[in-house]
């Protein structure tokens, strides 16, 4: 199947000619339907706390033992989708058309005054409708003619500007909900930072811009990692035929796989409770109270989980004889648990021994809370209970690629979902000897995805490792937990920035 010339490609890429034939395998495979025994509601599945529980959880928080905590904030990638309609438009008007006044380009334009990123001397102050000042503003928004935003991450562009006159990027702004929620005893904040390699300068230029300034105001000292997908993550891409796809080069093509690739980052980190939080899910300061609220609900409940399946593993660790009474019980106790917290159903064990056995590998995991919020029709994934290959059921969250929509059951599981993913997540990665868990041993290597691609006109497959808080995620303890949607506020399109979220 490979040349010379392609052993040589792929182990100059770090990766093994028994892995790309696998994945050239998985092409021709496909993945499996993701089972769905139903969705996770607050009847089953989805934990709706009362104002009380809100406080016990966030004062459990405050007072809990932690060796180590960090925050960890997927920032790759260009923010070219989030202008794709500004792109179009440009495009539009270069070729000798009108927009219509409420094309989103349009809107953009009519509003440019809004955004953090205006200033008079770039974008004028006397505006029109007319199509040349439009793709004036077009342009100098999203090319090197001026602000060059169509090529940068979504980390460094301006989001938000202050009634002070401060103007933060959206990586300004998890600068300081990290400060809030995720500060270390000795003051310091620890964030890990996954971007390109051809980003670094503009992520270490927009932090130098504002590291001292905030760590005086804050009284903090932050602890700063800018790391990368690794290239060998990477996976190749096949033609329709399932064939390795050939350049013009005639070389092979590999394509980055996914954020589900970041776990190899995640497995890196040695604190042992990390929050997760996508770069473009931040909002004005001014809501910042509420977000930290529901940030230290989330890492409460998942130091109170932590807490108390280690007593369990402890509690087994100590049973000496499985069928006495006494390991019976506890083993009846800990079943419950596993079925109402966190929806895992076990099938029946074949002795005593086995049970323990099996209840000891549910308990020892990494553990993750993901905040859920109501159905709003935004994009994203949701949460359901599935059934796993060994006959247990377990909580997870799903992409619609993930789901056969073709089979009934499915399909009226997904119409009948009743919450979705905002990316706001609390992991616990250390097992209860203090020791960190290898991540990788935990990943579901049949929840990944194919799509259609393009290569200069040409199509393609491309393979998606299975994704970071999906099937990466797959065999962990996993608990939601409904938080208000008031705490998710993504900016996918620019025009997003002109929500009230974003806005003074």
């Amino acid at each position: 199947m490979f040349t010379k010339e392609d052993i040589a490609q792929i182990e100059q890429r770090g990766s093994a000619v028994q892995t790309v034939e696998q994945q050239v395998e998985r092409f021709k495979q496909g993945f499996p339907w993701m089972k769905i025994v139903a969705p996770a509601t607050p009847e089953r599945g989805i934990q709706v706390l009362d104002e009380a529980a809100v406080e016990a959880a966030a004062k459990y928080y405050d007072g809990a033992k932690i060796s180590g905590k960090c925050k960890f904030v997927p920032a790759s990638g260009a923010a070219s989708r989030m202008f794709k309609d500004l792109f179009s438009g440009l495009d539009a008007l270069k070729a000798g058309k009108e927009l219509a006044d409420d094309a989103p380009a349009a809107r953009f334009v009519d509003q440019i005054a809004s955004f953090a990123f205006y200033t008079p001397e770039l974008f004028g102050t006397e505006s029109c409708k007319c199509p040349e000042y439009r793709k004036d503003v077009l342009a100098k928004t999203l090319t090197d003619e001026g602000l060059g935003y169509g090529a940068k991450p979504k980390g460094v562009l301006k989001f938000h500007k202050y009634t002070d006159g401060e103007i933060r990027t959206a990586f300004a702004e998890h600068l300081v909900e990290a400060q809030n929620y995720m500060r270390n005893e000795d003051g310091t904040a620890n964030l890990v930072v996954t971007i390109s390699p051809e980003h670094q300068h503009l992520f270490e230029d927009a932090y130098a811009e504002v590291k001292e300034a905030y760590e005086a105001k804050y009284g903090v000292k932050y602890n700063i990692t800018f790391t990368f997908q690794d290239k060998a993550t990477d996976t190749v891409a096949v033609d329709v035929e399932n064939k390795p796809f050939r350049t013009e080069t005639d070389s092979l093509l590999f394509r980055p796989a996914g954020h589900g690739a970041l776990i190899y980052n995640l497995n890196k980190i040695e604190e042992e409770v990390v929050s997760i939080k996508n770069i473009d899910n931040v909002a004005n300061e001014r809501l910042l109270p509420e977000t930290a609220t529901w940030k230290k609900v989330l890492l409460g409940k998942a130091l109170e989980l932590r807490d108390r399946i280690y007593g369990y593993l402890n509690a087994l660790d100590a049973c000496a004889e499985p069928c006495s009474d006494e390991c019976k019980a506890l083993c009846d106790e800990i079943e419950a648990f596993l079925d109402k917290t966190l929806c895992v159903t076990l099938p029946a064990a074949s002795d005593c021994k086995a049970r323990v056995a099996a209840l000891r590998a549910k308990l020892d995991r990494p553990i993750r809370v993901a905040g859920m919020v109501k159905n709003q029709g935004e994009p994203g994934g949701g949460p359901f209970i599935i059934a796993e290959k060994d006959g247990s059921t377990s909580l997870q969250v799903l992409e619609s690629v993930q789901i056969n929509m073709s089979d009934d059951h499915a399909r009226n599981a997904l119409a009948s979902a009743t919450h979705f993913n905002p990316v706001d997540i609390v992991c616990c990665l250390h097992n209860y000897k203090g020791e960190s868990f290898d991540l990788l041993k935990y990943v579901d290597e049949d929840a990944g995805f194919i799509s259609s691609k393009s290569y200069q006109g040409r199509e393609l497959k491309a393979l998606e490792l299975p994704g970071l808080w999906n099937g990466a995620m797959s065999n962990w303890n996993t608990l939601f937990v409904e938080v208000p949607l008031a705490t998710f506020n993504p900016v996918k399109v620019v025009l997003d920035l002109l929500r009230p979220a974003h806005q003074n």
